[in-house]
C-alpha cells in the first residue's frame, strides 16, 4: 500500500520489482486489497505481455480516504483536500497575517477544512492524516528548530500542536524536502533514486534524495544550501549570518529593488511576465540569480556529486532565461567539465513538475508514505 501510495497506478510486476516481494505474495496481497475495497483495477496496460495477455493497472480507491496538505506560509496557510490517488479535491489559502501563532493556523484551518469537507460531500471520518510543510527545519520528532519566516512557531512541535487538535495522524518537514519527495513520487525524478532538489524562488532551498529517502541530517537542517555562506564579509541574512548564498541565488533583494523603485509590490511572477516581454532590467535580474545560483551549485556538486538536479520554486517558471545561465555558471565552476564525463556522468538540471504546489502535494506525499503503517495500526 506505501508502494502503491507512492507511486500511484501500477502493475503487479513493478509492485514486485519495487517492493522486493514475490509475485505470488503480490497476487495475494491484492487480491485481499480488492475484496476490503482499499485496491481497485483501473486499466489494462497497453503492453502485452505472454501470449498476447494485458496486464492489469491497480491503484489505490480514492474513495478509500482522504488527506490534507497545509503550507505554513509567511503571511498565510495554504490547503489543499486530496485522496489516496493523490487526486486535488479541494485548494484554499488562509490569509492570517505577519506572525501568526500555531492557535491562530489551527483555529482557520479546521473552520476551512470543515468547508472543504462540507462543499465536497466527504466525510471528516475519512481523514487519514495532516502533512504540514514548514519554511524551515524540522527535527525528526517534528519540532521546527528556526522559523525566521513566522518567528512564533520556533520551538514548536507542530506534529504535536496539530495532532492534539484534530485528533490524527500529523507529519511535519521542511517545505523543500515536501517538494523534493513530491517531485519523486510523481513529478521530474519519478525514476530516479538519487537526486539534489534545488528551490529559487524568495529565498533559496534545496533537499537532498539518496535512494530515495530524502537526507534530513541529525537535526533537520539538511539541504538548506541558502544559507551556505559565501561571503562572511557579505550582507546580513534573515538566519542571521553574513552572505548567505540566497542573498544573492533567490529573489528576494531583486523584489526589493524593483518594489522600491516602482512604488508597489512586485512578484516573481511579475519579473518572469517582464522579462519574456523583453524587459531588460529583468533580464538581467534573472540571469544574475542563475550566475549565484550556479556558483552554489558547484559547491554542491563537488560534495554530492549528483546526477540529476531538480530545480522548483516560482524562479523555475523563467525556463531557458533561468536554466541556461544556470547550466553554464555551473560549469564553470564544479570541478568536473562536461568534456571530462560521458553522457552518463554528466549532470542534468531539469525543471520541476511542481513548481507552485510543491511542498503542499509533498505535504499530501508525507501522509501517503505513512499510509501503509497506519492501516497497520488498525
Amino acid at each position: 500500500m506505501r508502494c502503491m501510495s507512492e507511486r500511484g497506478a501500477i502493475t503487479a510486476a513493478d509492485l514486485a520489482r519495487a517492493t522486493g516481494l514475490a509475485r505470488s505474495t503480490i497476487s495475494t496481497a491484492l487480491s485481499e486489497l480488492r475484496s476490503a475495497r482499499i485496491v481497485i483495477e483501473v486499466a489494462q496496460s497497453m503492453d502485452v505481455r505472454g501470449v498476447g495477455r494485458p496486464t492489469s493497472v491497480f491503484s489505490l480507491n480514492p474513495k478509500a480516504g482522504t488527506c490534507i496538505g497545509l503550507h505554513v506560509g509567511l503571511s498565510s496557510l495554504r490547503l489543499i483536500v486530496a485522496d489516496v490517488s493523490h487526486a486535488v479535491l479541494h485548494h484554499d489559502e488562509i490569509e492570517l497575517g505577519l506572525d501568526y501563532t500555531p492557535q491562530a493556523a489551527i483555529r482557520k484551518a479546521r473552520v476551512a477544512m470543515s468547508e472543504a469537507y462540507r462543499r465536497g460531500g466527504l466525510s471528516p471520518h475519512s481523514l487519514l492524516g495532516i502533512g504540514v510543510a514548514v519554511a524551515g527545519p524540522v527535527a525528526p520528532d517534528g519540532r521546527i528548530q528556526r522559523a525566521s519566516m513566522v518567528p512564533s512557531w520556533a520551538g514548536v512541535n507542530v506534529r504535536d500542536v496539530f495532532a492534539s487538535a484534530f485528533d490524527t495522524a500529523v507529519f511535519a518537514d521542511n517545505e523543500s524536502n515536501c517538494s523534493a519527495l513530491a517531485e519523486m513520487i510523481w513529478g521530474a525524478a519519478a525514476d530516479i533514486d538519487d537526486f539534489v532538489y534545488l528551490k529559487i524562488d524568495v529565498g533559496l532551498g534545496g533537499a537532498i534524495v539518496v535512494q530515495r529517502r530524502v537526507v534530513t541530517g541529525a537535526a533537520g537542517a539538511g539541504g538548506e544550501f541558502g544559507h551556505i555562506s559565501i561571503d562572511p564579509n557579505g550582507g546580513l541574512c534573515r538566519c542571521g549570518n553574513h552572505g548567505c548564498l540566497e542573498l544573492t541565488a533567490g529573489f528576494r533583494t531583486v523584489l526589493e529593488r524593483m518594489s522600491h523603485r516602482r512604488k508597489k509590490s512586485v512578484s516573481i511572477e511579475d519579473v518572469v511576465e517582464r522579462a519574456f516581454g523583453g524587459d531588460l532590467d529583468c533580464v538581467e535580474a534573472i540571469a544574475g540569480i542563475a550566475e549565484a545560483a550556479g556558483r552554489g551549485l558547484g559547491i554542491i556538486g563537488s560534495i554530492l556529486n549528483p546526477g540529476i538536479v531538480v530545480v522548483g520554486g516560482a524562479g523555475a517558471a523563467a525556463g531557458p532565461l533561468l536554466f541556461d545561465r544556470l547550466t553554464d555558471s555551473y560549469e564553470r565552476h564544479t570541478l568536473l567539465k562536461r568534456a571530462q564525463l560521458t553522457e552518463a556522468q554528466r549532470l542534468r538540471i531539469v525543471p520541476a513538475r511542481f513548481t507552485t504546489d510543491g511542498s503542499l502535494m509533498g505535504a499530501v506525499a508525507l501522509v501517503l508514505r505513512g499510509l501503509g503503517a497506519l492501516q497497520g495500526e488498525g
